[in-house]
């Protein structure tokens, strides 16, 4: 499968772990995105998310910010939050039309049943709505410490045919996992991807520095592993829960750990802490181990 140009430099390996990142914002980030702007290379993706309670023209106001501002804009569409065809192909018309959106990120999203007609993300893809919308590439999620409404083998089958579904209708498939605190548990998870045969682009979620109850709480919500062990891995010690954490030893593993056996693997943070705290750790990693 030929990539789309959107997916430029995925076959060359970065210079430094972070080279190629990309990061996440929600509909209220637009002025945080703004002032941590200055530090983020031209061109960055920037996912925005699709949470309860926000409303469409906020969604639509960010994804044009970040198109405005230099970057790559990737907006979530959450299946079963979704009221209606038109509540869908409005929202995603609108973002291709007012942002220039080439590429969209679908879950199912947390509701045990739909709002509308779109029980999971298979769903959306059967429409067509977003190649006929001109879209070339589809992000889908990976959780490489296991899902908390499907069995190990679900998930592998359930991503494969998601992968499938996506070129199979002319967009490049791309993998965005969730956040987590062991590096091994997802150096391993990439092993068996390639070992199945599923060689997408992949981007491992890590979580931007931030106060290590509120990295506990978003690990809680999320089904994240966080055991004694795990987050001692992590660099947090679970007899002090007071101050704050960053990703150092969580990256530092990714950048000792991968190799080619892992496929094409770049780095998506979750600005837990915020955008600039996050994009000044990032700036901080890159002067610290030589980049540029």
């Amino acid at each position: 499968m030929t990539l789309p140009q959107i997916h430029r430099n995925w076959d060359k390996p970065p210079h430094i772990i972070t080279d190629g990142y990309s990061l996440e914002m929600t509909a209220k980030d637009i002025a945080a995105l703004k002032d941590a702007a200055p530090l983020i290379p031209v061109e960055t993706p920037v996912a925005v998310t699709f949470l309860p309670g926000e409303e469409h023209a906020a969604r639509i106001a960010a994804t044009v910010a970040v198109r405005e501002l230099g970057f790559e804009p990737m907006p979530h569409f959450s299946a079963r939050r979704i009221r209606s065809e038109d509540d869908f192909e409005g929202y995603l018309n609108a973002v291709v039309r007012d942002a220039g959106v080439r590429r969209c990120f679908i879950v199912a999203g947390d509701p045990p049943a739909p709002e509308g007609p779109y029980f999971d993300t298979m769903a959306l893809l059967e429409t067509g709505a977003f190649e006929r919308a001109g879209i070339t590439a589809i992000g889908v999620g990976g959780h490489p410490e296991g899902h908390p409404n499907m069995s190990v083998d679900e998930c592998w089958d359930v991503l494969d045919r998601k992968v499938a579904a996506i070129a199979s209708r002319g967009m490049a498939p791309l993998v965005v996992t969730q956040f987590g605190f062991d590096p091994d548990a997802f150096l391993q998870w990439l092993v068996e991807l390639r070992r199945r045969g599923i060689d997408v682009p992949v981007r491992i979620g890590v979580p931007g520095p931030a106060g290590i109850k509120r990295l506990l709480s978003f690990a809680a919500r999320c089904g994240v592993g966080a055991s004694a062990s795990v987050l001692k891995k992590y660099g947090i010690s679970v007899a002090s829960l007071l101050g704050s954490a960053g990703p150092d030893k969580l990256v530092d593993a990714f950048a000792a750990g991968l190799g080619a056996e892992h496929g094409k693997v770049r780095l998506h943070f979750y600005p837990f802490g915020g955008l600039r705290k996050t994009v000044e750790w990032i700036a901080g990693y890159e002067a610290r181990h030589g980049a540029g």
